[in-house]
């Protein structure tokens, strides 16, 4: 099943502050990179940067190391389509834009799942469920 990761998952995976988030994110990524059913977006790639960088203060050769795993997935470019998908789910479910942008890459890429903490665990959208990995964490 092809399962959509949001920018989260990846900060985690490499947040040694959080151990328990950490461990469950690690889990998540190499159980859908072994499956080949991970799914991120180029935007979820450039947040993690931005989030690495700044507030993980990680070094630029261990960001380049991580860019170069995840471009193995199967990656969704943000287009104006998904834009466009994007807006109209803003506009109809009061989601926030980026929020709704990554709802909309899983969306089209065919996910049946969306792992993320930032919008609510369980919700059922147009076909994606929302799962938040760490409620249990």
């Amino acid at each position: 099943m092809r399962s959509f990761f949001d920018t989260n998952l990846l900060v985690y995976a490499d947040a040694a502050d959080e151990p328990a988030k950490q461990q469950r994110a690690i889990q998540l990524i190499k159980a859908h990179r072994a499956d080949g059913t991970a799914v991120l977006s180029t935007q979820v790639l450039q947040e993690y940067v931005n989030v690495a960088l700044r507030k993980l203060q990680l070094p630029v050769p261990l960001i380049r190391e991580r860019l170069s795993l995840y471009a193995r997935f199967d990656l969704v470019p943000t287009t104006p389509e998904i834009i466009e998908g994007a807006l109209a789910l803003h506009a109809v479910r009061g989601t926030s834009f980026y929020d709704a942008l990554i709802l909309q890459a899983a969306i089209a890429s065919g996910c049946a799942v969306l792992f993320t903490e930032d919008m609510q665990d369980g919700a059922l959208i147009a076909g994606v469920k929302v799962v938040n990995p760490f409620a249990y964490a």
